[in-house]
């Protein structure tokens, strides 16, 4: 939770209003981790410098999108949510190494792409996104109203 913390401390600083309203909280982060859907990295010295959550169990917010997914809406893909790095770990690669290794994991499992979402302001995370080649497909909208634009890359 330091680190989620952090990031939303973080995206403040940028004038981003995403997770500034307490999400992701420690009972959304408890859940991922009870679906085994939250995952962490570590450094050499085992301290935990980022977290995700990623599966391939699709996501609901994505059935409706204003625009066009690359690949079918019933097509199996994976999905990144709530990626976190510490502050000793900002801006040093590590949100791009998460999406390459999950992206490695679907194509070990035969499955063609990722969808990924972010937040309008989010200009680090659509400046990554555009780099490691993901394309735009469009808007969906939260369960809360909020509107995010809508990646999706194929392998």
């Amino acid at each position: 939770m330091d680190i989620i913390h952090y990031a939303q401390r973080y995206l403040a600083s940028l004038n981003i209003d995403q997770w500034q309203d307490g999400y992701p909280d420690e009972t959304q982060i408890k859940k991922d981790i009870e679906n085994k859907k939250s995952y962490v990295v570590e450094n050499k010295e085992q301290q935990i410098i980022a977290t995700f959550m990623f599966t391939t169990t699709g996501e609901p917010t994505y059935t409706t999108i204003n625009g066009k997914w690359l690949t079918n809406t019933n097509a199996t893909y994976g999905v990144i949510h709530r990626i976190a790095v510490a502050e000793n770990c900002t801006n040093k690669g590590m949100a791009t190494t998460i999406i390459t290794h999950c992206e490695n994991q679907l194509q070990k499992q035969s499955i063609a792409s990722m969808r990924i979402d972010t937040h309008l302001d989010n200009l680090g995370m659509q400046h990554i996104l555009k780099k490691i080649n993901y394309s735009y497909c469009g808007i969906i909208t939260l369960t809360s109203n909020a509107i995010r634009l809508a990646y999706e890359k194929i392998f």
